[in-house]
């Protein structure tokens, strides 16, 4: 019998997705020193909804829900993790809060364990602990430093991202990508709109530039902010789409652990735009990375058939 958990499928997704996000994040920098946070993901979320409408047609795109419930709660928890991922950037270190984000194939291992009671043989365990090892030599040793109530948030967003990669396929088995595309940008577009009604309420003193990314409320944009917003927009329609597929094809704690080349992809793509260079324990850290990717895939292969006696 063909295995329905297609681990290489999956992988795929997975890597075209890391090199179109590690490509439109590098672009957020742009983004963040003139506008603030709550408008960017109102106007990429209206944005990414328009050109899926315009796309679901011709494609044949289902966007219905079948279970309204299970796609507003997944959407809720991946919205509100990627909420607190960017959230952090305010007042912490990029490499502290994104080593806290990729704990989550941590948690997706814990939970699929505990919860779904799905058996995790040695080489996942291996493979999870051997890719984070390689984040935190990419990200460097101040990724970990400190301890405190705001170095817990990043964590925090790792472990919603878990369980948000996990409900893609417990909670939502019979939905459709366009679907769960859907319902990850409406919950986006919601909280966008939720933060910008809160600021114009209650005014704070506003940073220039990126530093006033969380705070910042309604400006009026330029032309760069809606070129870099629609390119961020069309890049992470596709890009999540690879990444739901992803994890229609294979279980949770398989696929999560393909998600560490976000990481060297995003590198790569910092070299070739901003000339960012990385050391040689990066470069380890990339390979630390690979191997964990290998590993699962190598695990995770069915068995070979056999012949059986007449």
């Amino acid at each position: 019998m063909i295995s329905q958990d297609r681990t290489r499928a999956a992988a795929g997704f997975i890597l075209l997705y890391a090199v179109v996000i590690g490509f439109t994040d590098n672009y957020v920098r742009v983004i963040a020193d003139e506008a603030g946070l709550w408008q960017f993901h109102l106007t990429r979320s209206v944005m990414a909804l328009a050109i899926l409408a315009a796309v679901a047609p011709a494609l044949g795109l289902r966007l219905r829900p079948v279970d309204w419930r299970a796609v507003a709660a997944r959407s809720a928890i991946h919205g509100t993790a990627m909420l607190i991922y960017f959230g952090a950037l305010a007042f912490l270190p990029v490499a502290q809060v994104a080593a806290g984000l990729f704990t989550a194939p941590i948690f997706v291992l814990v939970i699929s364990r505990f919860v779904y009671g799905e058996r995790i043989g040695p080489v996942r365990v291996l493979a999870v602990l051997t890719g984070f090892a390689g984040v935190l030599l990419v990200l460097g040793p101040e990724a970990m430093a400190g301890a405190s109530f705001a170095a817990g948030l990043p964590v925090l967003a790792g472990l919603l991202y878990g369980m948000g990669n996990i409900a893609t396929r417990a909670w939502c088995p019979q939905e459709s990508a366009g679907t769960l595309l859907g319902g990850f940008f409406v919950a986006l577009g919601v909280l966008g709109a939720a933060g910008l009604a809160v600021l114009a309420l209650v005014s704070l003193p506003v940073p220039e530039g990126p530093d006033g990314f969380v705070m910042r409320g309604f400006v009026v944009p330029s032309q760069d902010f809606w070129f870099w917003t629609f390119v961020q927009a069309a890049g992470s329609l596709f890009a999540v789409g690879m990444m739901i597929r992803a994890y229609q094809a294979a279980t949770a704690s398989r696929v999560s652990v393909f998600e560490y080349v976000i990481l060297p992809a995003s590198a790569i793509w910092g070299w070739l735009l901003w000339d960012e260079r990385l050391s040689p324990v990066a470069a380890a850290g990339m390979a630390l990375i690979a191997l964990a990717g290998i590993a699962i895939a190598v695990g995770s292969r069915p068995p070979a058939a056999t012949a059986t006696p007449a």
